[in-house]
Protein backbone atom coordinates (compact mmCIF):
# COMPACT_ATOMS: atom_id res chain seq x y z
CA UNK A 1 0.00 0.00 0.00
CA UNK A 2 0.76 3.70 -0.14
CA UNK A 3 0.47 6.17 2.28
CA UNK A 4 1.18 10.08 2.76
CA UNK A 5 1.06 12.38 6.03
CA UNK A 6 -0.82 15.34 4.94
CA UNK A 7 -0.90 18.44 6.65
CA UNK A 8 -2.87 19.87 8.78
CA UNK A 9 -1.52 22.55 10.90
CA UNK A 10 0.30 19.66 13.74
CA UNK A 11 3.51 19.15 13.76
CA UNK A 12 2.90 14.90 12.68
CA UNK A 13 -0.09 15.65 10.12
CA UNK A 14 -2.61 13.23 9.58
CA UNK A 15 -2.09 9.72 7.62
CA UNK A 16 -3.92 9.17 4.60
CA UNK A 17 -3.44 5.98 2.48
CA UNK A 18 -2.93 7.21 -1.70
CA UNK A 19 -4.37 5.03 -4.71
CA UNK A 20 -1.43 3.03 -6.70
CA UNK A 21 -1.66 5.66 -9.32
CA UNK A 22 -1.55 8.58 -7.18
CA UNK A 23 -5.04 9.50 -8.53
CA UNK A 24 -7.03 9.86 -5.18
CA UNK A 25 -6.69 9.56 -1.71
CA UNK A 26 -8.34 9.00 1.67
CA UNK A 27 -7.86 9.43 5.45
CA UNK A 28 -7.13 7.12 7.86
CA UNK A 29 -9.34 8.59 10.51
CA UNK A 30 -10.52 6.02 12.83
CA UNK A 31 -7.98 3.69 12.39
CA UNK A 32 -4.72 5.34 12.73
CA UNK A 33 -4.20 9.35 12.99
CA UNK A 34 -0.63 9.37 12.30
CA UNK A 35 2.57 7.15 10.83
CA UNK A 36 3.82 6.66 14.06
CA UNK A 37 0.54 5.72 15.78
CA UNK A 38 0.55 3.07 12.68
CA UNK A 39 4.31 2.04 13.02
CA UNK A 40 3.64 1.15 16.84
CA UNK A 41 0.93 -1.34 16.42
CA UNK A 42 1.60 -2.04 12.64
CA UNK A 43 0.62 -5.71 12.88
CA UNK A 44 -3.04 -4.47 14.17
CA UNK A 45 -3.43 -1.52 12.07
CA UNK A 46 -1.88 -2.56 8.89
CA UNK A 47 -4.74 -4.87 7.82
CA UNK A 48 -7.15 -2.42 8.28
CA UNK A 49 -5.51 0.22 6.13
CA UNK A 50 -5.00 -2.54 3.33
CA UNK A 51 -8.60 -2.73 3.42
CA UNK A 52 -9.09 0.53 2.97
CA UNK A 53 -6.17 0.92 0.15
CA UNK A 54 -8.08 -2.16 -1.68
CA UNK A 55 -11.20 -0.48 -1.52
CA UNK A 56 -9.65 2.78 -2.47
CA UNK A 57 -8.22 1.64 -5.85
CA UNK A 58 -11.04 -0.65 -6.80
CA UNK A 59 -13.25 3.48 -6.93
CA UNK A 60 -14.98 2.78 -4.00
CA UNK A 61 -13.99 4.38 -1.23
CA UNK A 62 -16.88 6.92 -0.28
CA UNK A 63 -14.68 10.02 1.06
CA UNK A 64 -11.80 9.80 -1.32
CA UNK A 65 -10.55 12.87 -2.77
CA UNK A 66 -7.93 14.24 -4.92
CA UNK A 67 -4.58 13.28 -3.96
CA UNK A 68 -1.77 16.22 -3.94
CA UNK A 69 1.63 16.33 -2.86
CA UNK A 70 2.17 19.47 -2.18
CA UNK A 71 -0.29 18.98 0.70
CA UNK A 72 1.76 16.49 1.82
CA UNK A 73 4.45 16.36 4.74
CA UNK A 74 7.66 13.75 4.67
CA UNK A 75 5.75 10.29 5.44
CA UNK A 76 6.80 10.72 8.76
CA UNK A 77 7.69 14.41 9.97
CA UNK A 78 10.04 13.40 12.74
CA UNK A 79 11.11 10.41 13.75
CA UNK A 80 13.06 9.23 16.49
CA UNK A 81 16.07 8.27 14.25
CA UNK A 82 17.45 9.17 11.18
CA UNK A 83 20.59 6.79 10.47
CA UNK A 84 22.12 7.51 6.43
CA UNK A 85 24.36 5.05 5.29
CA UNK A 86 26.86 5.01 2.14
CA UNK A 87 26.53 2.16 0.86
CA UNK A 88 27.55 2.72 -2.50
CA UNK A 89 30.96 2.41 -2.85
CA UNK A 90 31.45 4.17 -6.58
CA UNK A 91 29.98 7.05 -4.73
CA UNK A 92 32.84 6.73 -2.03
CA UNK A 93 35.60 6.01 -4.51
CA UNK A 94 35.12 8.52 -6.66
CA UNK A 95 34.89 11.36 -3.75
CA UNK A 96 38.05 9.59 -2.30
CA UNK A 97 39.71 9.46 -5.61
CA UNK A 98 39.05 12.97 -6.17
CA UNK A 99 41.10 14.41 -3.32
CA UNK A 100 43.85 11.38 -3.71
CA UNK A 101 42.95 9.42 -1.48
CA UNK A 102 42.13 5.23 -1.77
CA UNK A 103 39.27 3.28 -0.03
CA UNK A 104 40.01 1.24 3.19
CA UNK A 105 39.70 -2.06 2.89
CA UNK A 106 37.07 -1.86 5.54
CA UNK A 107 34.82 -0.44 3.66
CA UNK A 108 33.89 -3.57 1.59
CA UNK A 109 33.23 -5.50 5.33
CA UNK A 110 31.46 -2.30 7.83
CA UNK A 111 29.20 0.01 6.07
CA UNK A 112 29.31 3.45 6.80
CA UNK A 113 26.49 5.13 8.70
CA UNK A 114 26.10 8.24 10.49
CA UNK A 115 23.33 9.59 12.56
CA UNK A 116 21.22 13.30 11.42
CA UNK A 117 18.86 15.29 12.47
CA UNK A 118 15.33 13.61 12.92
CA UNK A 119 13.23 16.17 14.60
CA UNK A 120 12.63 18.51 11.90
CA UNK A 121 11.88 16.88 7.88
CA UNK A 122 10.97 18.88 4.58
CA UNK A 123 8.32 17.50 2.61
CA UNK A 124 8.55 16.75 -0.85
CA UNK A 125 7.44 20.21 -2.08
CA UNK A 126 9.09 22.39 0.24
CA UNK A 127 11.86 25.04 -0.22
CA UNK A 128 15.09 23.76 1.35
CA UNK A 129 16.43 27.30 3.24
CA UNK A 130 19.72 28.27 3.51
CA UNK A 131 21.30 31.51 5.25
CA UNK A 132 23.90 31.57 2.47
CA UNK A 133 24.45 29.92 -0.83
CA UNK A 134 28.23 30.13 0.15
CA UNK A 135 28.00 27.01 1.76
CA UNK A 136 28.31 24.41 -1.18
CA UNK A 137 24.51 23.71 -1.80
CA UNK A 138 23.89 20.39 -3.20
CA UNK A 139 21.18 17.75 -3.42
CA UNK A 140 21.92 14.00 -2.93
CA UNK A 141 18.92 11.51 -4.47
CA UNK A 142 18.58 8.03 -2.23
CA UNK A 143 16.20 5.79 -0.68
CA UNK A 144 15.27 4.92 3.36
CA UNK A 145 13.42 2.31 4.85
CA UNK A 146 11.16 3.24 8.18
CA UNK A 147 11.93 -0.12 10.46
CA UNK A 148 9.50 -1.92 12.97
CA UNK A 149 11.31 -2.69 16.59
CA UNK A 150 14.82 -4.27 15.57
CA UNK A 151 16.21 -5.94 18.48
CA UNK A 152 20.39 -5.87 19.76
CA UNK A 153 21.96 -7.89 17.49
CA UNK A 154 19.60 -8.73 15.12
CA UNK A 155 21.42 -10.55 11.87
CA UNK A 156 21.17 -8.98 8.33
CA UNK A 157 18.99 -11.41 7.01
CA UNK A 158 16.44 -10.99 10.15
CA UNK A 159 16.98 -7.34 10.14
CA UNK A 160 14.99 -7.38 6.66
CA UNK A 161 12.09 -8.60 8.06
CA UNK A 162 11.77 -5.49 10.00
CA UNK A 163 11.15 -3.26 6.85
CA UNK A 164 7.95 -1.90 7.24
CA UNK A 165 8.29 0.80 4.27
CA UNK A 166 10.48 2.65 1.68
CA UNK A 167 10.93 5.78 0.79
CA UNK A 168 12.78 8.32 -1.22
CA UNK A 169 15.07 10.93 0.05
CA UNK A 170 16.65 14.41 -0.51
CA UNK A 171 19.41 14.19 2.06
CA UNK A 172 20.37 17.62 1.51
CA UNK A 173 24.05 18.63 2.39
CA UNK A 174 26.73 21.98 2.44
CA UNK A 175 29.51 20.55 1.21
CA UNK A 176 31.90 22.85 1.74
CA UNK A 177 31.11 22.98 5.05
CA UNK A 178 32.16 18.94 5.31
CA UNK A 179 35.81 19.11 5.55
CA UNK A 180 36.36 21.51 9.03
CA UNK A 181 33.59 19.26 10.44
CA UNK A 182 35.25 15.98 9.34
CA UNK A 183 38.77 17.27 10.23
CA UNK A 184 37.30 17.65 14.16
CA UNK A 185 36.83 13.95 13.77
CA UNK A 186 33.46 13.44 15.45
CA UNK A 187 30.92 13.47 12.26
CA UNK A 188 28.45 15.95 10.55
CA UNK A 189 26.73 18.44 12.04
CA UNK A 190 25.90 21.78 10.12
CA UNK A 191 27.05 19.91 7.12
CA UNK A 192 23.70 18.08 7.28
CA UNK A 193 20.56 20.41 7.59
CA UNK A 194 16.82 18.73 7.01
CA UNK A 195 16.63 15.81 4.79
CA UNK A 196 13.53 15.85 2.73
CA UNK A 197 11.94 12.77 1.75
CA UNK A 198 9.15 12.09 -0.54
CA UNK A 199 4.98 12.31 -0.70
CA UNK A 200 4.50 8.75 -0.35
CA UNK A 201 5.70 5.83 1.81
CA UNK A 202 5.01 2.37 0.51
CA UNK A 203 5.05 -1.14 1.74
CA UNK A 204 8.07 -3.54 -0.22
CA UNK A 205 4.99 -5.46 -1.83
CA UNK A 206 4.32 -2.56 -3.86
CA UNK A 207 7.88 -3.14 -5.58
CA UNK A 208 6.95 -6.41 -6.58
CA UNK A 209 9.72 -8.23 -8.10
CA UNK A 210 11.85 -4.90 -7.98
CA UNK A 211 12.30 -5.44 -4.36
CA UNK A 212 15.00 -8.65 -4.63
CA UNK A 213 17.91 -9.18 -1.67
CA UNK A 214 17.26 -5.82 0.46
CA UNK A 215 17.56 -3.65 -2.56
CA UNK A 216 15.46 -1.56 -5.21
CA UNK A 217 16.19 -2.71 -8.69
CA UNK A 218 15.05 0.41 -10.27
CA UNK A 219 16.24 3.46 -11.58
CA UNK A 220 16.21 6.33 -9.63
CA UNK A 221 16.00 9.79 -11.96
CA UNK A 222 17.17 13.20 -10.45
CA UNK A 223 16.34 16.60 -12.93
CA UNK A 224 18.50 19.77 -11.93
CA UNK A 225 16.62 22.94 -13.26
CA UNK A 226 14.73 20.77 -15.75
CA UNK A 227 17.45 18.55 -17.27
CA UNK A 228 17.80 15.40 -16.19
CA UNK A 229 21.48 14.18 -14.78
CA UNK A 230 21.05 11.33 -13.27
CA UNK A 231 19.02 7.97 -14.16
CA UNK A 232 20.75 5.72 -11.65
CA UNK A 233 19.85 2.06 -11.17
CA UNK A 234 19.37 1.47 -7.69
CA UNK A 235 19.92 -2.15 -7.29
CA UNK A 236 22.98 -3.93 -8.33
CA UNK A 237 25.76 -1.60 -7.02
CA UNK A 238 24.21 -1.04 -4.08
CA UNK A 239 27.25 -2.92 -1.79
CA UNK A 240 25.37 -3.10 1.50
CA UNK A 241 21.62 -4.43 1.38
CA UNK A 242 19.02 -2.86 3.28
CA UNK A 243 19.58 -5.76 6.17
CA UNK A 244 22.88 -4.97 6.27
CA UNK A 245 22.64 -1.44 7.03
CA UNK A 246 19.84 -2.06 9.73
CA UNK A 247 22.06 -5.00 11.36
CA UNK A 248 25.08 -2.62 11.16
CA UNK A 249 23.40 -0.04 13.26
CA UNK A 250 21.47 -2.72 15.47
CA UNK A 251 25.09 -4.32 16.56
CA UNK A 252 24.94 -2.21 20.16
CA UNK A 253 21.44 -0.89 20.40
CA UNK A 254 17.86 -1.60 19.73
CA UNK A 255 15.99 0.07 17.26
CA UNK A 256 12.31 1.20 17.92
CA UNK A 257 9.36 1.73 15.28
CA UNK A 258 10.02 4.43 13.34
CA UNK A 259 13.27 4.72 12.93
CA UNK A 260 14.54 5.66 9.21
CA UNK A 261 17.65 4.16 7.60
CA UNK A 262 18.94 5.41 4.14
CA UNK A 263 20.74 4.14 1.90
CA UNK A 264 23.54 6.72 0.66
CA UNK A 265 23.72 8.57 -2.66
CA UNK A 266 22.51 6.07 -5.48
CA UNK A 267 25.76 5.66 -7.52
CA UNK A 268 26.67 3.84 -10.63
CA UNK A 269 30.12 2.71 -12.66
CA UNK A 270 28.83 3.45 -15.83
CA UNK A 271 28.95 6.96 -15.95
CA UNK A 272 26.19 7.16 -18.57
CA UNK A 273 23.70 6.87 -15.75
CA UNK A 274 24.67 10.15 -14.79
CA UNK A 275 25.14 11.07 -10.69
CA UNK A 276 23.12 11.36 -8.34
CA UNK A 277 24.55 14.09 -6.43
CA UNK A 278 27.00 17.62 -7.43
CA UNK A 279 29.79 16.35 -5.56
CA UNK A 280 30.04 13.19 -7.25
CA UNK A 281 29.99 15.08 -10.71
CA UNK A 282 32.61 17.55 -9.12
CA UNK A 283 34.71 14.74 -8.34
CA UNK A 284 34.78 12.60 -11.62
CA UNK A 285 35.97 16.20 -12.86
CA UNK A 286 38.59 16.38 -10.84
CA UNK A 287 39.73 13.02 -11.88
CA UNK A 288 39.44 13.81 -15.40
CA UNK A 289 41.33 17.06 -15.72
CA UNK A 290 42.43 18.49 -12.37
CA UNK A 291 39.83 20.92 -11.34
CA UNK A 292 36.00 20.88 -10.93
CA UNK A 293 34.07 22.94 -13.46
CA UNK A 294 30.31 22.67 -12.03
CA UNK A 295 28.98 24.81 -9.37
CA UNK A 296 26.92 23.72 -6.23
CA UNK A 297 23.28 24.86 -6.27
CA UNK A 298 22.46 28.21 -6.21
CA UNK A 299 18.80 30.41 -4.58
CA UNK A 300 16.13 29.48 -7.59
CA UNK A 301 17.56 26.35 -8.72
CA UNK A 302 15.18 23.53 -8.53
CA UNK A 303 15.61 19.41 -8.05
CA UNK A 304 12.99 16.83 -8.73
CA UNK A 305 14.09 13.44 -7.91
CA UNK A 306 11.59 10.40 -8.84
CA UNK A 307 11.40 6.32 -9.20
CA UNK A 308 9.12 4.68 -11.72
CA UNK A 309 7.83 1.61 -10.75
CA UNK A 310 8.11 -1.13 -13.53
CA UNK A 311 4.69 -0.35 -14.46
CA UNK A 312 5.59 2.75 -15.02
CA UNK A 313 3.53 5.00 -12.64
CA UNK A 314 4.96 6.77 -10.18
CA UNK A 315 6.40 4.78 -7.37
CA UNK A 316 6.38 7.50 -4.62
CA UNK A 317 5.58 10.44 -5.98
CA UNK A 318 8.23 13.07 -6.56
CA UNK A 319 10.56 15.40 -4.66
CA UNK A 320 10.66 18.75 -6.33
CA UNK A 321 12.30 21.53 -4.38
CA UNK A 322 13.69 25.00 -4.94
CA UNK A 323 16.65 26.30 -3.06
CA UNK A 324 15.58 29.68 -1.30
CA UNK A 325 17.05 32.05 0.87
CA UNK A 326 16.51 32.34 4.42
CA UNK A 327 14.32 34.89 5.41
CA UNK A 328 15.95 38.03 7.79
CA UNK A 329 13.18 40.06 8.00
CA UNK A 330 11.21 41.46 11.11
Amino acid sequence: MKLATLKDGSRDGQLAVVARDLSLAHYATGIAGTMQQLLDDWNFVSPQLEDLYATLNDGKARHAFAFDARLCMAPLPRAFQWLDGSAYLNHVALVRKARGAEVPASFHEDPLVYQGGSDDFLGPTDDAVFASADGGIDFEAELAVITGDVAIGTAADSALESVRLLMLVNDWSLRNLVPAELAKGFGFLQSKPATAFGPLAVTPDELGAAWQGGRVHLALESRWNGRRVGLAEAGPEMSFHFGQLIAHVARTRRLRAGSIVGSGTVSNEDRAHGVSCIAEKRAIETIESGTPRTAFMQFGDAIRIEMLGRDGLSLFGAIDQRVAPLNHGP
